[in-house]
Formats: structure tokens, sequence, C-alpha cells
């Protein structure tokens, strides 16, 4: 007969993307107090993640993208069948809370408030690697040169944006600049990326195949893709 795995003794390493950071970290607060289980979570950047289960670090629930989930699928790092859609973040430009935000309304007043502003701040992040694509598409990474400013994180992204004062303009994704606000972080979104340019990612849970506590992390993987935790999500910027 097999084992029942009992929950209330399980503790789950969860690994993460940034971006959904405050939802997963709700989410895990709530999935202890439903079952005992206790859950610590590390976040990181998307390619970060990537290198750290391709060289075998342990984790029992992964948070990422489709992209990186497929290849941890392809690695044998997953459980296919627990893979559950989380939600799409999108992204947004940040300015100091003390500046009056320019028009972002379109791409082409988007390449003009960059061209003016004193900093652009994006990160290494898979948005990061986004942003520094859509300034060579729009003809600006010549013309802004020292002035873009790549740090690792999003969080880092919105403390440059911060000290740099007024002027300075950060490109992060918005449950990111959400969480930093919380904080008091001296920020405000000034708007999304205009549609024509917008850079939507999406995000999903899984329980990994060898994880020592399967059964609770295959519970906490569906938990973190349910309807309750879609409403959790939401409010943190992630839908």
């Amino acid at each position: 007969m097999e084992r029942c795995e009992d929950m209330s003794k399980s503790e789950l390493r969860v690994l993460s993307a940034g971006a959904v950071k405050s939802g997963v970290s709700q989410v895990a607060k709530e999935f202890e107090r439903a079952t005992g289980t206790r859950v610590t979570v590390e976040f990181n950047t998307a390619p970060e993640l990537r290198k750290r289960i391709a060289a075998g670090e342990a984790a029992d629930v992964i948070v990422a993208p489709p992209a990186a989930m497929d290849e941890f699928q392809k690695l044998g790092k997953i459980d296919a069948g627990t893979r559950g859609f989380v939600g799409r973040s999108r992204m947004g430009v940040v300015v100091h809370s003390d500046a009056t935000a320019p028009d972002f309304s379109d791409a082409a007043a988007f390449k003009r408030a960059l061209q003016a502003a004193s900093a652009v701040v994006h990160n290494k992040a898979s948005s990061g690697i986004y942003c520094a694509k859509l300034l060579e598409k729009l003809g600006l990474k010549e013309a802004l040169g020292a002035k873009v400013v790549v740090v690792d994180s999003g969080s880092a992204v919105m403390k440059i944006v911060a000290e740099r004062g007024p002027g300075a303009v950060g490109l992060a994704q918005i449950s990111e600049v959400m969480v930093m606000i919380d904080k008091g972080c001296a920020v405000k979104l000034a708007a999304p990326l205009p549609d024509a340019i917008q850079n939507v990612t999406s995000y999903e849970a899984a329980a990994t195949a060898t994880s020592r506590s399967p059964d609770a992390a295959r519970k906490l993987a569906k938990s973190l893709a349910s309807d309750a935790a879609k409403k959790i999500f939401a409010a943190t910027g992630i839908s």
C-alpha cells in the first residue's frame, strides 16, 4: 500500500521568477496556513533560474515563463503533469514620484520621452532582454548611449530611478513596480508600454520531478494555478 505523505511535516522550497513575487508570496502563506507545510520561496531572474535548475539545484516547485518550463521539462526537471498557468505580466514605464510623467501614449511618444530622459534603466532579466532589443529596434541604442543603465533586477530598476530623481525613466514589469511602490520606493507608474511595443510575459508553476515531498509539491503547484490564486495575482498586476 502506498504511504500517504503527512503534509504538516513537509517543507517545500520554491524557486520563482521575480515578476510574480507578491502573488507567489501570498499564495505560499495561504498554503502554509491551510496545510501546515512550511514554504520558503527564493526569487531570481528567469535566466538565473535556468542556470540554477540546469545545474541541479534542489527545489520542490518552480514558477517561471513557459520557455524556461519547456527547457526544464526536456531536462526531466519538472513533473510535466503539474504544469499550470499562473498569469501574465505586462511592461510599464516608471518615473520618479515627483516627476511629471511624459506622454507614452504611442510608440512615437515613447521614443521622444526616452530621448529626453536623463537616464533609461532596465534589468538583465527576460523583460530587460526585451527592452534592449526594443531600444535597438527603435534606433535608440546608439542615440542614448551611456544614458542606458542596466541593472540586475526589477527592484534595482526602481531604486535607480528613485535615486536619479525626475528625468530618469525605468522600464520594468508592472507587477514589480507595484511591489516597490508598496515598499515606499519614490517612484510611480507613468504608463504601460504602448500596445504596439508591449511585451507580455506568461508564468507557469510546476512541481519538480525530484521533490522529496511530491504530494505537497503537486498540491502547491496546483494552488498557484488555481482560480483563487488568480484573484490574488490580479491584485498584484498579474492577469
